[in-house]
């Protein structure tokens, strides 16, 4: 929000720097972000001298261009070279000196320097009025009046405005402070604590009287509970035309354009007062009559900006006996403003519902001025005031005449809230006693009322314009921020106490894994939770069966469901990679996913890990080699592994997510995690062409299995381990589990592992066989095997297999 400091120096007579003053206002909350300058005439005329032409001839060279001599009253007349068809001897002209700096229409900036014109020297610029930003005019050069003195500044003659601008950081909770009148007060505040007190110097209404009635607009609100406060009011024999310098300073200095004077005055009275005020051509106004009505949905309407927008049922509008012409509080209708042809307007001014108008806004995309300061809700009591101010400005800078009694429609008075504030309550947030007079002194500055005193607290009244002031805890921010955040004393001694925590607890394990895969090359990455709901159309199996968490008022609809799976953020972030030549990817995410099933919300925890690309780079050592399951599944061991998470059952994966895939359980109970190659389809959804590996961990079940009863070790036997190797001749539809199942189940005491380490399928094996290469370790923790029992335990293990499995020794 930009607050001109000559526009608050209207209000609250201040002599302080900007510097100083912004310092106040941060301190009070209203944080100053940055002070800008500001001139009402770009670069401020600097280096631009009134000039007196003592010749003017023709050009040697060049038909349109002249060769003066300008008296610039240092006593040097020096040469320039004109173009203008005005430009004469005798005259007194603006001349732009050598190293002067002007400004184009744009903006930009361009340097006057000593030159050469068609071989004739040119030492300055005589200067237009555009030129120097003064007007509009190039027909030729400003003649200035005759009397003037060689040498004055140019300057001093356009009475060129300099002003200071703050850009306040406000927060979404002051909208008492959303004008320039709104911050006046605050200062008001800052400084009285400061002992330095200061009258807030209103703008006066009490000259306003209607010049006659000839002009009346009835007005009819249907719904009072989304308009609590409607008044308007006629002016009649307007001119419609530039507003004065004056005006187009103030609006220029925070950033506005002006338009004419009528709409310049309403924004003039927003910025200085707060309230929105809006301005129909009283001559478009059909059947004399204003209602404030809802519309049926999907009545098309066209806005100031020559959109054509379909209604809501629930957006507030303003209409009259035949059509809208006005989305109230938001924007105006391209048929209804003011235009250089208006002589009579009706001037709104209304408090209208703030949930209604943000909700309105946000449904159209529209973000304006009024709408800013509805949404948060302004003064209702300030309404009528505020007309008063307006229509006064406009009679005074347009000519016109008050011809009708104002309209004030206001059926249910708004109360003043009441709180009692405990002095306990006070010390205690606050954490220092603050004298109760210093207490009373600045509820005082702020305009809340103290009705009584008691041992226990005060009872106050609070303004209408403290809309975010309910609670005593939003009492006690008040009083803490005038008195100064800096006046709280502290302690050089800090104590605090070491709370016990768990090593169990989530965040902790959290980041034990997540150093655990930094360290295996993995990169982690934060994903935003909501996403398309398209993406259902992907989803198979039982995830189909969990509804979307669906956003009520969504940014877009790219973005209007919670995520149900962690795969869908999690290759939308490949896809990003991939798209960037970073085809390599290990990735990885702590994050949750959000459904609905039998009428509950459920958030669960997971971890996701993506694998894609190459394993490693290609070099002359070794070549290059794609990442595959099995890398996948060797990391998915390591993470459960390092939780100290045994008793795992593998089981193929039932979400259909993966066109190979298996999960494993704890004991048979709950899924740890489900890991697999993504789907090609769903893949190619996210244009992305390489295989993609994706392990899903259900984050809730994993803390829930962590062993919680201490580390179990055991100690290295001193004893050696045996291997021996079988090469199996099997049939092609044996899996190496069964073969790793048969084993255990045969020998219990004395095998330790087993490992598939080669399988072949091609010539030379019988049709339908595949030959598996197994090795097997033997291991006893009390003495070493001897050749006799390796023997015996491999040819049990031999006799399982041609037994159970037809399995041959090759």
């Amino acid at each position: 929000m930009k607050i001109s400091y000559n526009w608050l120096k209207q209000f609250i007579n201040i002599d302080w720097s900007s510097q100083k003053t912004g310092e106040l206002l941060t301190d009070l909350g209203l944080e100053v972000e940055g002070i800008e300058p500001f001139e009402s005439v770009k670069g401020g005329l600097k280096g631009v001298v009134v000039g007196h032409v003592l010749s003017c001839e023709q050009h040697p060279n060049a038909d349109r261009l002249k060769v003066t001599t300008v008296d610039l009253g240092n006593g040097s007349p020096v040469q320039i070279v004109c173009g203008a068809p005005n430009v004469a001897k005798g005259q007194k002209v603006p001349v732009a000196t050598i190293g002067t700096t002007l400004y184009t229409k744009e903006g930009e900036a361009w340097k006057i320097k000593k030159g050469k014109i068609r071989d004739e020297e040119s030492h300055g610029m005589i200067c237009a009025e555009d030129e120097l930003g003064l007007g509009e005019s190039h027909d030729g050069i400003m003649v200035l009046d005759d009397s003037l003195k060689p040498g004055t500044l140019v300057s001093e003659l356009f009475n060129v405005e300099r002003d200071e601008v703050f850009e306040i950081g406000l927060t979404p909770n002051r909208a008492d402070a959303m004008s320039h009148f709104g911050v006046a007060r605050d200062l008001k505040a800052g400084l009285k604590q400061k002992e330095i007190n200061k009258e807030l110097i209103t703008p006066p209404v009490s000259h306003f009287n209607v010049s006659n009635r000839s002009l009346r607009i009835d007005v009819d609100v249907k719904n009072n509970s989304l308009a609590p406060r409607y008044c308007g009011v006629t002016i009649s024999n307007i001119i419609v035309q530039p507003s004065p310098d004056w005006l187009k300073n103030r609006i220029r200095a925070i950033g506005l354009t002006p338009k004419n004077n009528v709409v310049d005055a309403t924004n003039y009275v927003l910025h200085e007062l707060g309230q929105p005020l809006h301005a129909f051509d009283a001559n478009k106004i059909k059947g004399g009559k204003i209602e404030v009505k809802t519309l049926p949905k999907g009545t098309k309407f066209t806005t100031l900006d020559g959109v054509e927008r379909e209604l809501h049922e629930e957006d507030l509008m303003i209409c009259d006996a035949e059509k809208p012409m006005c989305i109230a509080g938001v924007f105006g209708g391209i048929h209804s403003g003011v235009t250089e042809h208006t002589t009579a307007i009706f001037l709104e001014s209304a408090y209208f519902n703030p949930v209604s108008i943000r909700k309105t806004a946000k449904r159209h995309g529209l973000n304006t001025d009024a709408s800013f300061r509805f949404e948060r809700g302004i003064d209702i009591e300030n309404v009528e005031y505020s007309l008063k101010r307006a229509a006064l400005l406009i009679k005074e800078i347009s000519g016109g005449d008050i011809t009708s009694d104002i309209v004030d429609l206001y059926p249910k008075k708004h109360k003043d809230f009441e709180v009692f504030l405990v002095f306990e309550k006070i010390n205690k947030l606050i954490g220092q006693n603050i004298p109760q007079d210093t207490i009373k002194s600045i509820l005082t500055s702020l305009d809340i009322k103290v009705r009584n005193v008691t041992e226990a607290g005060m009872g106050l009244t609070v303004p209408s314009y403290r809309v975010d002031v309910q609670r005593q805890v939003d009492v006690i921010e008040e009083i803490l921020r005038v008195y100064g955040y800096n006046n709280i004393n502290y302690s050089e001694k800090l104590n605090a106490s070491v709370a016990s925590t768990s090593p169990f607890e989530d965040y902790k394990i959290q980041q034990i894994i997540g150093d655990l895969l930094a360290s295996k090359g993995y990169f982690e990455t934060l994903t935003n939770s909501l996403t398309s709901p398209t993406f259902d159309k992907l989803l198979e199996g039982e995830i189909k069966t969990k509804k979307h968490v669906t956003i009520l008022n969504p940014l877009s609809g790219e973005l209007s469901v919670l995520r149900k799976s962690s795969l869908f953020t999690a290759l939308e972030s490949a896809c990003f990679n991939i798209n960037r030549k970073r085809q390599n990817l290990k990735l990885f995410e702590f994050g949750k996913t959000y459904y609905e099933e039998n009428d509950n919300r459920i958030e669960e925890k997971y971890l996701g890990v993506l694998l894609s690309g190459e394993a490693n780079e290609n070099t002359w050592t070794e070549p290059s080699k794609g990442t595959d399951f099995f890398q996948l599944k060797s990391m998915v061991d390591t993470i459960l592994e390092r939780l100290g998470i045994f008793g795992i059952t593998s089981v193929p994966d039932e979400s259909l997510l993966f066109s190979e895939g298996i999960s494993y359980k704890k004991n048979g109970g709950d899924v740890l995690v489900s890991f697999g190659i993504v789907k090609k389809d769903i893949a190619k959804h996210f244009d992305i062409k390489q295989q993609v590996f994706y392990a899903d961990f259900k984050w809730d079940v994993i803390l829930n299995s962590l062993n919680k009863n201490g580390i179990i070790f055991k100690e290295i036997s001193k004893y050696p381990e045996v291997k021996r190797d079988f090469a199996l001749l099997l049939d092609n539809a044996i899996t190496f589990k069964e073969v790793y199942d048969l084993g255990f189940r045969t020998e219990r005491k004395l095998l330790t592992h087993i490992n598939l380490f080669d399988v072949y399928q091609g010539k030379n094996l019988p049709e339908g066989k595949k030959s598996y290469a197994v090795s097997f370790t033997l291991k006893d923790s009390n003495g070493t095997l001897t050749d006799t029992q390796i023997d015996k335990i491999m040819s049990k293990l031999q006799s399982s297999y041609e037994k159970e499995l037809q399995a041959e020794l090759r």
